[in-house]
């Protein structure tokens, strides 16, 4: 009598798992980024390693079709113009699959770059690879890293600001906090937050 219930116990916990497979990993704040390289909506391959001269990046997670990542993309636009000068460039990631989403193919990365003007890389996670390893799982979900030595850390986690409908009503601008506070020198006063956003569009087989 006792095989039945525990086999449905163990399918309850492996469905669980399955469901919550990216929630408990993925990037912590204080821990330190691993480079790595992707191919920009002009075809060229970025890596953070060979921008020597950021201070860090404003890593963030997004893509074409997302009605909270469009609501987003001025003020992200706005983020790179005033923090990419000062050391912390934008560097933006879509992670969506385009079997999922083909609004996010890379055809419609370069055509949504073009026509947004976008002064930032826009840069292509066809694997998925690299939001799985950040533990991203909203777009837009953004990552604060600050240069220490050869090493890239975490230093925020979440959302840009608390009010995607209205930039006009924001009350709280997390992101720019905790920049002007790591240009600083000071500790970020509050390194995560709730990212709010579209799931992921991840690969059946993910």
């Amino acid at each position: 009598m006792r095989k039945p219930y525990y086999f449905l116990l163990v399918l309850s916990v492996l469905t669980l798992f399955t469901a919550y497979r990216f929630a408990d990993t993925g990037y912590q704040v204080g821990d330190t980024a691993s480079d790595f390289k992707l191919k920009n909506v002009n075809g060229q391959m970025v890596s953070l390693k060979d921008q020597k001269e950021a201070k860090g990046f404003i890593v963030t997670f997004t893509c074409n079709t997302c009605p909270y990542a469009k609501l987003y993309e001025d003020r992200l636009i706005q983020l790179h113009q005033k923090y990419a000068p000062k050391g912390y460039p934008v560097i933006a990631i879509n992670p969506n699959d385009a079997t999922a989403s083909p609004g996010d193919s890379f055809a419609e990365m370069q055509q949504r770059a073009k026509s947004k003007k976008f002064p930032f890389v826009y840069l292509h996670d066809e694997s998925q690879e690299i939001a799985k390893r950040y533990g991203a799982t909203r777009t837009p979900h953004l990552y604060i890293l600050t240069r220490n030595g050869q090493d890239l850390k975490v230093s925020y986690i979440g959302a840009i600001d608390d009010n995607s409908g209205d930039p006009e009503k924001v009350q709280k601008r997390y992101a720019e906090a905790a920049l002007d506070n790591l240009l600083s020198g000071k500790a970020v006063p509050q390194p995560t937050t709730k990212a709010i956003g579209c799931t992921i569009k991840w690969r059946n087989n993910s």
